[in-house]
């Protein structure tokens, strides 16, 4: 075999094994995992009613542990963290609604999310996102980011105080806020909660809401106790339970943030479950306090994150006693408040969809640290979000994703038409040299070292880099796993339409061959899901593979030949946009291929392999 043969088979080789890896370790899984989480998610929904949003005199009452708060020491807990009646074991409440009912609540709403806040430690713990359903369904249900503690899924983000002695009781989580000021709170009018303790000391919490998904939580501490006292402010986000598609690889969902300049701590449900605890590596100052950063729980789509405003001590921690829940939480610097005076401490909330735009616009605007890493970009960052923001541009532009996608796919043609010329060209000088290099085979018969030096020879004469051909495929890999990520993890993409039987992008074609694309009456299982758009891949990659002559070593042959049926049966699961990429990409190679090997005097070896296929050389194959 020649070194172009070794170069290719090697390229072929690697991607196979690359995408029989991804469809196997990832994409199967991922599947199965969305589609189970699908149906629980929608049952459980359609068994209940619209998020409650009203007020309810009813207080709730369950069991908590003391360690579930941050610690002003340097422990996990001390015994001035106090030991709380919320949140935790074996309490929960037959439905979302029911737990929603329990406690006093204050309505919010934007342009993007509706809900309630808990008067309850001034919890956010009730947020729909208005414009996310379950499925594409007319009648689906919004998606519930935020759930009280009480349900099954709870999820909700809290602040609040670390008493000492000095300052006696604080805020925490057991705290009932009375209402000072406001109603329903909105972008325009914000919400005023008002606290007393029995040392005269008032906590005046202000909380507002921006037109995205940023809550700001400012708390006046006013001190008339007769003394000097110290405060120290904490927040969390508490989660018990864990989602169904919290284990697809490569996809990274729970625990994130970035500490100082550490950069991006990811720790997986499973990786905290293991460690239970994580306080940040190589502090910046003795201390223990970060400068700047962020951290939070995120899903796929959509998360929150705490985002301080100073200093502060981070954690990760997960709590196996009673109901298992998994946290992220942050200890503010203590603050100093004299007897007669006041101060303030600002805390912030994100939590909603990971829109990149709005992610972009509160990292510049909040001075915050790397916050666009809450979306997963993955390993290819320097290449996925560029190319995410370029497609959105597009898309505002086209007004269709799918369209956006098309046209990504001519300008990346365009920006590697270099590489792909050299390879390209570098092919067509090799069919030219065909017959000589026939030739120095026959001559140099069993002596091996001498037909590589008289091949390396003609290389050199002829100007040929055999190894040019493996570029494209090479460099294709990344751009592909970036676009998969851009396709599978950016919201944008979620739900969007492209033309015809594809109304979600981000999902696989749902037509089958099996079923004549709909037209029997019944469902096939999913691995035989081959729809129009994996065929026409599969159709175009077929094509694209032969415009070159058939391979003379048997083995290079019959990888030739299988590997669209292969390939096609693959990509069947993937995103349906990653798919039409992949056939939009293969016609526009076959076009720029068959115009250089044109322009440099080649043969296009397409109808002839096709008719020696199909035609009369048929019957000798198989009586062979």
């Amino acid at each position: 075999m020649d070194s172009q043969n070794k170069n290719t088979m090697l390229a072929i080789v690697l991607s196979v094994i690359v995408l029989f890896g991804w469809q196997f370790l990832y994409v199967t899984p991922k599947l199965e995992a969305e589609r189970k989480a699908a149906e629980i998610e929608a049952a459980r929904v359609q068994a209940s009613e619209p998020a409650a949003t009203g007020q309810s005199s009813t207080s709730q009452t369950v069991t908590d542990t003391g360690n579930d708060l941050p610690s002003a020491g340097s422990g996990t807990s001390t015994p001035d963290a106090p030991t709380t009646t919320t949140d935790v074991p074996g309490s929960t409440a037959a439905t979302r609604e029911m737990a929603l009912a329990q406690t006093k609540r204050i309505v919010f709403e934007n342009d993007h999310v509706i809900g309630s806040i808990n008067l309850q430690a001034g919890r956010v713990d009730d947020l729909l996102l208005k414009d996310q359903t379950e499925t594409i369904k007319k009648d689906s249900p919004l998606i519930a980011l935020l759930n009280p503690s009480a349900a099954d899924n709870g999820f909700f983000a809290e602040f609040g105080f670390i008493a000492t002695p000095a300052s006696g009781d604080v805020p925490g989580p057991n705290t009932v806020w009375n209402l000072a000021q406001g109603g329903k709170l909105t972008p325009e009018s914000p919400l005023v909660l008002e606290w007393k303790n029995d040392k005269n000391i008032t906590f005046r919490r202000t909380i507002t809401l921006d037109k995205d998904f940023l809550f700001t939580y400012e708390d006046e501490v006013v001190n008339n106790s007769g003394n000097a006292v110290s405060v120290s402010s904490y927040g969390r986000i508490t989660r018990f339970g864990k989602p169904s598609t919290a284990s697809v690889y490569v996809l990274h969902e729970g625990l994130v943030g970035v500490f100082g300049e550490d950069g991006l701590q990811e720790y997986d449900y499973s990786e905290i479950e293991d460690a239970k605890e994580y306080t940040g590596e190589n502090p910046p100052a003795a201390n223990g306090y970060y400068p700047n950063g962020w951290l939070g729980i995120t899903d796929k789509y959509w998360g929150a994150a705490l985002l301080p405003a100073g200093e502060f001590k981070p954690r990760y921690a997960y709590f196996p006693d009673g109901r298992a829940r998994y946290q992220t939480d942050l200890l503010n610097q203590p603050v100093t408040v004299e007897n007669g005076a006041s101060a303030t401490i600002t805390q912030r909330l994100f939590a909603g969809s990971k829109k990149q735009p709005v992610i972009d616009r509160y990292n510049d605007e909040l001075g915050l640290n790397k916050f666009d890493k809450l979306i997963d970009w993955g390993w290819f960052y320097w290449i996925t979000k560029p190319l995410f923001i370029l497609m959105n541009w597009l898309y505002q532009q086209i007004g269709n994703f799918g369209f956006a996608i098309l046209v990504t796919t001519v300008i990346l043609k365009t920006l590697l038409f270099p590489l792909a010329n050299m390879s390209y060209a570098s092919m067509a000088k090799m069919k030219k040299v065909q017959p000589e290099m026939a030739r120095l085979k026959e001559r140099a018969g069993d002596d091996r070292l001498k037909l590589q030096q008289d091949m390396m020879a003609l290389y050199k004469k002829e100007k040929i880099n055999p190894a040019a051909g493996c570029w494209p495929m090479l460099v294709q890999i990344p751009i592909f796993f970036a676009l998969y990520k851009v396709i599978y993890v950016t919201i944008e993409m979620r739900h969007a339409p492209f033309i015809g039987w594809i109304q979600d992008l981000s999902a696989p074609d749902p037509t089958s061959i099996f079923n004549l694309f709909g037209l029997l009456p019944f469902d096939v299982p999913g691995f035989l899901l081959i729809g129009v758009w994996p065929l026409l891949m599969g159709i175009t990659m077929f094509a694209q593979m032969q415009m070159n002559p058939a391979p003379p070593d048997p083995t290079q042959a019959m990888i030739f030949k299988w590997m669209p049926i292969v390939f096609t049966f693959m990509l069947a699961t993937f995103p349906a946009g990653l798919v039409i990429y992949w056939a939009w990409n293969n016609l526009l190679s076959i076009i720029q291929q068959g115009y250089i090997m044109k322009k440099n005097g080649v043969k296009i070896e397409l109808w002839d392999n096709l008719k020696g296929m199909f035609g009369e050389k048929a019957p000798d194959a198989k009586s062979k």
